[in-house]
């Protein structure tokens, strides 16, 4: 694939540091045209930050989610959905563009932030939004983007946009904008919070008061954990504060949902619920054990359309890159022939396994890899001399001190104590369906040593044959940006060439 080429449209300032946010723009040759567009139906993605699908019609009837399972009862709801990383950019880069992150150097969480960290996306590879937005559809999306390359939102978006405080543009769009011409199709995203309601700011917490009476509040019950995780009620008010989030993006679902009908626009809507990745949980966001990857992915039309039955519950492996693929397909587009995406509702779709990647986030420098089957997951630790837990932004967070110091304490067993050593195994295998917590590793049992061999050999395979991006070096720049970020918290020895030769005069800053 070649680099697109672009040239630098801005320069944004954020916070105290002057950021080189370039939007650029890029080729786009070849973007099929949709005809007949009053008669497209609008898509709206609803994407919600950090959560699981701990909701009531995946199976967790402790959850009360009414208005999600209005969505799974008026359309497909897939069990087994995985994001290709467990942390939002890479993930969020994969989904817009159906290619895999890894393949396309977006791979390292908050990289291309700066002029010298720039990160092009082929040619031929065109997001999803600009495609249809070129066709005739109105595109916007409302919160954050977050994506690891350089593009032109003008060619993405409609509508209006600032800059959110982790360095990425947000937008404000909405079907209601004036700008839409009458019975105009749109492709529009809604950005929810969801994980990150658990984090105490006021906002939230009047959210929280009008929807959640104290007794439906889960922090008030007694959840049951994980076996990762010690039994302690401080950790078990944070794994229940998971549970009130997702109420909460219940009760937004429950909103939008309103609107729509409001605009006489439900009937003619396809809504398709994700996640860019899981959990907030200490073992979950940015590791691809399952509460990492596993995703709600619920597509559900209020009209009639014979592709989307009603109520329908499907065990398919699903991959991230396949949400943007399959969203192009519901509007009536061909799939670009670029894209790792599939469109799910193809007949014959079938996958035999999902690839899920994690990669540098933010000053926390690591690489693994998962293979996961609908039986197994096989996990390859590159570093297996770091921690699982080593220096990351969560590590102030009273839950991830209260584990640490129990562990050093002595206090946690071998299943929770694992993940704070100060080394991991080379590979990881689990038995997900008889060991869905991927607690038991298999990989040195000798009985499962041709099971290990098997999917080392798919592992490698697939990184030589799509260029894995993650074996190579990272950009020196987007090293020197996380470093001048977050200071004295970058221990990785990657980042010791940008210590001896820092940028003159801005000196690295903790970021607390």
């Amino acid at each position: 694939m070649k680099s697109g080429k672009s040239h630098l449209l801005s320069t944004l300032t954020i916070g105290s540091a002057s950021v080189s946010m370039i939007v650029m723009s890029s080729c786009t040759g070849g973007v099929p045209r949709v005809e007949k567009l009053p008669e497209r139906p609008n898509v709206l993605w609803i994407y919600v930050e950090d959560i699981c699908p701990f909701i009531g019609s995946y199976g967790y009837e402790i959850s009360r989610t009414p208005n999600i399972d209005r969505l799974a009862a008026n359309g497909v709801l897939f069990s087994n959905a995985y994001a290709t990383a467990p942390v939002s950019s890479a993930a969020r880069s994969a989904v817009i563009t159906g290619v895999m992150q890894t393949t396309t150097g977006t791979h390292s969480h908050h990289n291309a932030r700066t002029v010298e960290s720039a990160v092009f996306l082929p040619d031929e590879v065109v997001p999803v939004p600009q495609i249809m937005k070129e066709a005739g559809y109105y595109t916007y999306n409302n919160g954050k983007d977050d994506y690891n390359f350089i593009y032109d939102r003008s060619k993405l978006y409609n509508g209006n946009h600032s800059t959110h405080f982790y360095y990425t543009l947000m937008g404000d769009g909405h079907w209601r904008d004036p700008e839409r011409v009458k019975d105009q199709p749109f492709f529009g995203q809604i950005q929810l919070e969801g994980g990150k309601y658990t984090l105490p700011q006021p906002a939230r917490i009047k959210l929280y008061e009008a929807y959640l009476r104290p007794e439906e509040r889960m922090d008030s019950m007694v959840p049951e954990l994980p076996p990762y995780y010690p039994d302690h009620p401080v950790v078990r008010k944070e794994w229940a504060l998971h549970f009130d989030a997702i109420k909460m993006v219940d009760y937004d679902v429950k909103r939008i949902l309103s609107e729509l009908e409001e605009d006489g626009l439900l009937e003619n809507t396809i809504i398709i619920l994700l996640s860019d990745h899981g959990s907030e949980a200490l073992r979950n966001k940015q590791f691809l054990y399952d509460g990492g990857i596993h995703v709600p992915f619920i597509v559900s039309y209020f009209g009639n359309d014979p592709r989307i039955k009603k109520g329908l519950v499907r065990d398919d492996l699903v991959s991230g890159v396949d949400f943007g693929a399959t969203t192009l397909a519901l509007a009536g587009f061909p799939v670009p022939d670029y894209m790792d995406g599939m469109n799910v509702f193809d007949e014959g779709f079938k996958r035999d396994y999902v690839v899920s990647a994690r990669d540098r986030c933010d000053f926390t420098i690591d690489r693994i890899r998962s293979v996961r089957t609908m039986q197994y997951k096989y996990i390859k630790n590159f570093f297996p001399e770091r921690s699982y837990m080593q220096p990351q932004y969560r590590d102030r967070r009273k839950e991830f001190v209260l584990i640490k110091d129990m562990f050093e304490k002595g206090l946690l067993n071998e299943a929770q104590a694992v993940y704070w050593k100060d080394t991991k195994p080379v590979e990881e295998l689990y038995d997900v369906i008889s060991d869905p917590h991927e607690i038991n590793n298999l990989a040195e049992k000798a009985e499962y040593h041709d099971k290990v061999a098997e999917f080392r050999s798919i592992l490698e395979t697939w990184i030589e044959e799509t260029d894995d991006k993650g074996q190579y070096p990272d950009n020196i720049e987007a090293l020197r940006f996380m470093y001048e970020r977050w200071g004295e918290r970058c221990i990785n020895p990657e980042f010791d060439i940008v210590k001896a030769k820092p940028r003159a005069g801005t000196p690295a800053v903790s970021i607390r």
